[in-house]
């Protein structure tokens, strides 16, 4: 009797244990670490050394060195320029999958993803070699006749970094698009067609704004992914392409200066929060408003 008369008791505390785990793995590995982060952030180095005396002067420098913050606000620009051209990228090709039927809709879609199984390093040395001044580009630009010699507008600056991350990125835009599209009531679409829209007024006045809220969740997506990547400005910007990620990376290596990355890392933070923040609020308003 006892046994079945703790049965109820142990169905009552199992959902309680389910979202006790549930939420145990974000605040360990997501707040802890932030919170971290932020605490380091007031500390300082004096000669190699932490000091683990609160001060401002992490977010002073900041905010007051010449250097910091124009690379903060130009890499947030070429960010959201990666965002554009990925959301101009992919829209089409995601609009493409939904109108074919049956396994090819499936069979293009993972072959648009099998780049994502690809190692990271290798995706940037091969665009590194398509991008080159003796690349592929270069040399069809100058077949072409469109230059008279090979350019270096492609290679180890800021209009590579901006290519290299559009390329990289363009998967990741593609799939919250394309369920965002295929979730659209094709009753919709078709009770449109037999009141005489035309395909383009069906696009402007159905597909498009149902489809807003994909459009937001990617060029979130996108964004927060290239505004915390530091390997690709490492591997193809070169000297005039720095990026605030460059400026993460060497505080915590060469430098050496934990407390001041550990501040930039909370002004990064602040932007990735408030991307997404943004891109979740546009995408839920826009998905209720149509």
């Amino acid at each position: 009797m006892s046994g079945t008369g703790s049965t109820p008791a142990a169905q009552r505390r199992l959902p309680g244990l389910v979202t006790v785990l549930a939420f145990a793995l974000p605040v360990i590995f997501v707040l802890v670490p932030l919170a971290i982060f932020l605490v380091y952030s007031f500390f300082s180095v004096d000669q190699g050394t932490i000091v683990h005396t609160p001060t401002l002067g992490n977010y002073v420098r900041f905010f007051t060195d010449p250097i910091f913050l124009p690379v903060f606000w130009n890499t947030i620009v070429l960010c959201v320029s990666v965002a554009v051209i990925c959301i101009l990228l992919a829209y089409p090709a995601a609009y493409f999958l939904t109108t074919l039927k049956g396994r090819w809709r499936y069979a293009l879609l993972m072959l648009l993803l099998v780049p994502l199984l690809m190692s990271y390093v290798i995706k940037i040395y091969a665009i590194r070699s398509i991008l080159g001044l003796n690349g592929f580009l270069n040399k069809a630009l100058v077949a072409l006749g469109v230059l008279d010699q090979p350019s270096t507008l492609f290679v180890f600056n800021m209009n590579a970094i901006l290519l290299t991350l559009s390329l990289l990125l363009i998967p990741f835009a593609i799939l919250p698009i394309f369920l965002s599209l295929e979730r659209i009531p094709q009753t919709l679409l078709r009770a449109s067609d037999d009141l005489g829209a035309s395909s383009l007024q069906t696009f402007l006045r159905i597909t498009l704004p149902l489809s807003l809220p994909g459009v937001a969740s990617a060029a979130s997506f996108v964004f927060v992914l290239a505004i915390g990547d530091f390997l690709t400005p490492q591997m193809v910007g070169g000297i005039s392409g720095f990026t605030f990620g460059r400026i993460l990376y060497s505080q915590f290596g060469t430098a050496y200066n934990w407390p001041f990355g550990a501040a930039l890392s909370v002004a990064l933070a602040i932007v990735v929060i408030a991307a997404i923040l943004i891109g979740e609020r546009f995408g839920r308003s826009r998905g209720t408003s149509v």
